[in-house]
């Protein structure tokens, strides 16, 4: 069986690919299992710098796969599957969010029910032209997870979050553009490029404090004004006892670019 998750290292930048082509990419426990294992593995490696997440042919991620739905359906065991399924996607998704670096979703096509959510907790998405992003779990009379109804509502209002939701609504890339949902729109055959381009930005700036803007504009969601703001002082102190504030700062005065790479 090929490997599930494909993974490339270019310098300080590591691209994960769902590797399930033939079923859109669309993931079962096996597969989810895995790339929460890899992402694990990228977050503690300090060499890496930006991560890209993306899907292998035309799709991003359709999801959980149906076919392995209904095997389930058959057994009359869907909850077995459906509380390990979900369990792997939570924590496939509070690894993106609690990524300390910057995370591009590279959506080639296909964004569907928990491949949604996937995308949506990255921090950068680009969008092919022909993408297509999708609830999915009306159609299946399923309840959205992996973050689906926290990300969509504060994105989006919760008006239009529930207009989406209510209506499995089909989302252009154009479209999710217009509604900030995805950051780029590029030609089908400039994704992968534009991926690697905006993942090298990012790596070369300052990855602490990339970090540290994750943290607290999920945060932001829940705490008041007060702990917001104890919070960034929090994160600008301990940006202070890092080597990236120092470069930028000298960088400043010196009138050039930082080098936080170096740093």
């Amino acid at each position: 069986m090929d490997e599930p998750i494909a993974t490339e290292r270019r310098g300080d930048i590591l691209r994960i690919e769902i590797h399930r082509p033939e079923r859109l990419n669309a993931l079962d426990v096996p597969s989810m299992k895995r790339l929460r294992e890899v992402l694990q593995g990228v977050a503690i490696d300090r060499a890496v710098r930006a991560v890209i997440l993306t899907g292998a042919g035309r799709a991003f991620c359709a999801g959980g796969d149906v076919a392995v739905m209904d095997e389930y359906r058959q057994r009359q065991e869907l909850p077995e599957l459906f509380h390990a399924l979900t369990a792997e996607q939570e924590l496939s998704v509070r690894e993106i969010l609690g990524m300390p670096k910057p995370v591009v979703a590279a959506l080639p096509g296909v964004a569907a029910g928990g491949g949604l959510s996937l995308a949506l907790a990255a921090d950068w998405r680009i969008a092919g032209e022909e993408a297509l992003l999708v609830p999915a779990f009306p159609a299946l009379g399923a309840v959205p997870d992996g973050g689906l109804t926290y990300f969509l509502p504060h994105f989006l209002g919760i008006g239009l979050a529930q207009e989406l939701l209510f209506t499995n609504a089909r989302i252009p890339a154009g479209r999710a553009r217009e509604l900030g949902l995805v950051h780029e729109v590029v030609r089908a055959a400039d994704l992968a490029d534009r991926a690697w381009a905006r993942a090298e930005e990012l790596a070369a700036g300052p990855t602490f404090a990339y970090g540290q803007v994750k943290r607290l504009l999920h945060a932001a969601f829940s705490e008041s004004a007060e702990s917001q703001m104890m919070l960034e002082r929090r994160g600008a102190v301990e940006a202070a006892q890092r080597g990236e504030l120092s470069e930028g700062i000298r960088a400043f005065r010196e009138k050039r670019p930082p080098r936080f790479r170096e740093a």
